[in-house]
């Protein structure tokens, strides 16, 4: 009787046990879901979260009842809502798929990745707090510290939300308002010298590198446009097809579709017809449900351009297996006439499209003329903010920083890509910002498998060490201000979004010339390389909607521009330091110092190389140990800017030439002395100097299978040395150039056109050929 008496107590303890563990979980499902039970309608269905999923061990995205995504929580919230829901379900926890934990160990003692769940209260995010208190705790992360939880909406929190608006609206207008002014008075010496000149009778353009250049251009863009008018005058008269559609040409060819004066949109489509090119927009959406845009360039002589339903958005689901049935099997082109595909990442509070503003000096464009399949990825929010369940008005829109950028934005945009082209890898080419998500992304304790679909990562202007100008005053008060305080000055939604007003309303001409002068008194560079006729074009594409929160990453006091690095304390740099130090005096007694210090006399002056010795993949375990990244790590390419003051290029070549990076092959370093920030997409002679560069590094890394597949590009029909990784390391190579704003006769001729007007003469020949041999 008494063993009956206690079976009946322990199932009603059970009984009242998963009754509790129910009840608790409907309360967990409504405070990680989009909107409380009452708040639902029968339209918007139910928005209660039923599961975490974990993308990464530190990324818990939260999966509702009708299936939708809603951005990533508190690791501690996601644990606690599915441990409640593996009881209510009556599920063994220990039949679940476990979840890649994946860490890495500094050599100051951090530990970067996924933490223990057993923390000190006091080191947990308080999740469940106002807005005030959700600010991230003070010990953590040193690198990334979490994100702020916010909840279905309520009155209060409404209420909270609105006085955030109004004191950013209000605080951070006043500190444009004080970047405007000090850019306008900053200008004003340079007004008067240019003043100056001109009433002396003297062209102050005169001192630009490439005026003549600039002159000739300008002239010929002229003629164009008339002859486009008289063109299109002729056309409507006979009512003949438009010169895109005549019959009978090479599909090789690249027919202007656009022409005229150009009246300066914000529309890479415009640009691109403007070279004979196209554009079609994906929509893509990531794991935690934000939809961005994808541009595809393509040439409308040789593809047919997918439906709408084709360009929507998929499932948030990536790299699903059975995707493909082979080796690029999803590409529209031939066996052995495919295109290799590129995928291109742009960098801080700019679009893809500053890729696009030169004409066929764009990187873009020229890509696409040289044989290769061109993507452009945007980030989340961009020019339009977009999720498959937010608004626009909900903080949780803004909940992100760059780790998500690089663990959610940079695969989903690689996932479509490699979806849409049927091959197993593709190159990827970053500008700046664009470099830090996949620094990031590819780390050991971040997502380095997505390291097994990147052929190579060409990174223009690495951002992975901060630069002398983050240094200065504007920076450094974001630097001083507190979390909370840096919330109350930008909020906590879009970071000034004013910006967006002004660059939707004002003059495109005005709006590019404004545009500049305060980014170049933000960011310390100059248009001296650029080709000023096109120079509003540049900033069309600028800004974009970023979170308040990705902005304090780089400037608050806690991330960036404390640790001077992505992936590394301060401490931890001093230690390599004094490591490098201890290194370069031991070379110095050995009496082989030429072998780690620059002795540019010893070197040609326009093209001066530094050879590293080829070796072994492991030569200090030591160094593996706290290596940034693992075996799964694509090759590396670098362009740095040796002007840069925005971010230390030459520290990150340094790194790798250091060997700190054992598991990594750097087929290609170069450093462009004069080059700034931006000279590296921008300068009038970037085809030169990067251009052919990233075009002959795609190439050599593609491999063997796909090179089967595709057209060999223009400019590397003679390639034989191409890229396999082996047991010995990549020899680090790092060239430096000296020429930027000087003319060589090669720099000369591709950026005055010779050479391109050369090489439409051999393909006229080869064509005449072709069809001679016919008949």
């Amino acid at each position: 009787m008494g063993l009956v008496a206690q079976k009946i107590h322990d199932s009603g303890e059970k009984a009242r046990s998963k009754t509790q563990a129910a009840l608790d979980f409907a309360q967990q499902a409504t405070k990680l879901g989009q909107y409380a039970p009452d708040q639902e309608d029968d339209a918007a269905g139910s928005t209660q979260a039923v599961e975490a999923k974990f993308i990464t061990a530190q990324d818990p995205v939260i999966q509702t009842a009708d299936g939708g995504r809603l951005p990533a929580v508190p690791v501690e919230e996601a644990i606690k809502l599915n441990s409640l829901r593996d009881v209510v379900d009556e599920h063994d926890p220990s039949q679940q798929k476990p979840v890649k934990c994946g860490s890495r160990e500094s050599r100051d003692g951090t530990m970067h990745g996924a933490k223990s769940t057993n923390n000190e209260p006091e080191e947990r995010a308080k999740s469940d707090a106002t807005l005030q208190d959700s600010s991230p705790p003070s010990k953590t992360n040193p690198l990334f510290p979490p994100l702020p939880l916010y909840g279905p909406p309520t009155l209060g929190r409404r209420i909270q939300c609105y006085m955030f608006r109004v004191s950013s609206a209000i605080l951070s207008l006043c500190f444009l308002l004080v970047i405007i002014l000090g850019a306008a008075f900053t200008s004003i010496p340079l007004a008067v010298d240019h003043i100056w000149l001109r009433l002396t009778f003297r062209n102050p353009d005169k001192r630009r590198p490439f005026f003549k250049e600039e002159e000739r251009r300008k002239k010929a863009r002229r003629a164009a446009e008339r002859e486009w008018n008289k063109q299109r005058k002729n056309r409507n008269a006979s009512r003949t097809p438009t010169p895109g559609a005549e019959e009978g040409r090479n599909t090789d060819e690249y027919i202007p579709l656009e022409g005229g004066h150009d009246y300066i949109p914000c529309d890479v489509r415009y640009y691109a017809r403007r070279v004979g090119l196209d554009c079609e927009v994906f929509k893509v959406q990531t794991e935690d449900g934000f939809i961005i845009d994808l541009w595809h360039l393509y040439n409308p002589r040789d593809y047919l351009r997918k439906t709408d339903s084709h360009l929507s958005s998929h499932s948030p689901d990536i790299f699903p297996d059975g995707a493909t049935n082979g080796p690029a099997s999803s590409s529209p082109y031939a066996s052995g006439n495919k295109k290799y595909p590129v995928l291109m990442i742009h960098g801080l509070l700019q679009s893809a499209g500053a890729y696009c503003t030169n004409d066929d000096d764009s990187l873009a464009f020229f890509l696409a003329k040289s044989g290769y399949d061109v993507w452009l990825g945007n980030n989340r929010c961009g020019f339009n903010p977009h999720h498959s369940m937010l608004q626009y008005s909900d903080p949780r829109m803004w909940a992100w920083n760059i780790r998500q950028m690089g663990v959610l934005d940079l695969p989903a945009l690689i996932s479509r890509v490699l979806s849409e082209t049927g091959f197993p890898k593709l190159g990827l080419i970053c500008h700046s910002q664009g470099t830090t998500q996949t620094f990031v992304a590819l780390a050991k304790e971040q997502r380095p498998e997505i390291g097994d679909k990147i052929s190579v990562f060409c990174a223009l202007a690495p951002a992975a060490y901060a630069g002398p100008l983050v240094g200065k005053m504007y920076f450094k008060f974001m630097r001083v201000i507190s979390p909370a305080m840096f919330r109350i000055f930008f909020g906590i939604h879009a970071f000034i979004p004013i910006m967006m007003t002004m660059h939707s309303l004002l003059p495109p001409k005005f709006y590019g010339a404004m545009g500049y002068r305060v980014f170049s008194f933000m960011f310390n560079w100059t248009d001296d390389r650029w080709e000023r006729d096109l120079r509003d074009r540049m900033f069309q594409f600028a800004p974009v909607y970023v979170s308040a929160e990705s902005m304090r990453w780089w400037l608050g006091r806690e991330c960036f521009a404390k640790q001077k690095c992505i992936l590394a304390t301060r401490e931890e740099k001093i230690i390599e330091d004094k490591e490098d130090e201890q290194e370069d005096a031991q070379q110095v007694n050995r009496g082989d110092e030429h072998e780690s210090s620059d002795d540019e006399d010893s070197l040609d002056r326009n093209q001066r190389t530094r050879r590293m010795p080829r070796r072994p993949r492991k030569v200090d375990e030591n160094r593996a140990k706290y290596a940034w990244y693992g075996p799964r790590t694509p090759p590396f390419a670098f362009w740095v800017c040796g002007a840069d003051e925005l971010v230390d290029g030459r520290r990150l070549l340094r790194r790798f030439e250091r060997n700190r990076e054992p598991q990594v092959d750097v087929v290609h370093a170069k450093v462009i002395e004069g080059y700034e920030h931006l000279d590296v997409i921008w300068a009038m002679d970037a085809i030169e100097k990067v251009g052919k560069e990233v075009r002959e590094v795609l190439w050599r890394t593609a491999d063997g299978e796909s090179r089967k597949l595709c057209r060999v590009p223009k400019g590397c029909e003679g390639m034989t040395d191409f890229y396999k990784r082996s047991d010995k390391r990549e020899s680090t190579t790092r060239n430096i150039d000296a020429t930027a704003g000087e003319w060589s006769e090669k720099g000369r001729k591709q950026v005055g056109g010779e050479a391109r007007q050369e090489a439409e003469g051999k393909e006229e020949d080869r064509t005449l050929d072709d069809d001679v041999a016919n008949g």
